[in-house]
């Protein structure tokens, strides 16, 4: 028997700021930054009560900087608030953002899937765009972010 009944979300977050001449985004997107928007905008949407009852089980399980994809988990009872509360999300950081909501799954092998083909799809339109400049470097990076999700069922 299952005790917590727990939801799990893919969701992309897209930068509203144009690229400065360097060509670098302006904030990276971390477990940390990602997860104190989300919970200010349930604090501003909510209140405090609300805030308090979706903190047990709000988690980021994953996230890619480059890609800007991220995996949320929450409790079944509190998915549609958080959900909510993430389409609300206008900044993080203090840079304007668009949190858009992938895949909703019940298991994380689900959330799992979705997400490899999500990263596998941008990886190839990045490799399509890079062409020859794609570095070794890259590559193994590409190759560690897919390797986190798989090992995200244990």
């Amino acid at each position: 028997m299952v005790l917590f009944k727990n939801r799990y979300m893919v969701i992309e977050v897209a930068i509203n700021v144009i690229k400065d001449s360097s060509g670098n985004e302006p904030i990276i997107v971390t477990e940390y930054n990602l997860l104190k928007a989300i919970k200010d905008s349930i604090l501003f949407d909510f209140g405090e009560c609300g805030l308090a009852l979706s903190l047990g089980s709000l988690q980021v399980k994953y996230v890619n900087p480059s890609t800007k994809l991220c995996i949320v988990r929450t409790s079944r009872e509190d998915h549609q608030k958080i959900w909510s509360a993430m389409t609300m999300v206008t900044s993080i950081a203090k840079c304007p953002v668009t949190i858009t909501l992938l895949h909703l799954s019940g298991t994380i092998k689900a959330c799992k899937n979705a997400a490899l083909k999500c990263e596998e799809a941008k990886f190839e339109q990045y490799k399509l765009e890079a062409g020859p400049r794609l570095t070794p470097e890259k590559s193994l990076e590409i190759r560690s972010f897919i390797e986190k999700i798989n090992a995200l069922e244990n």
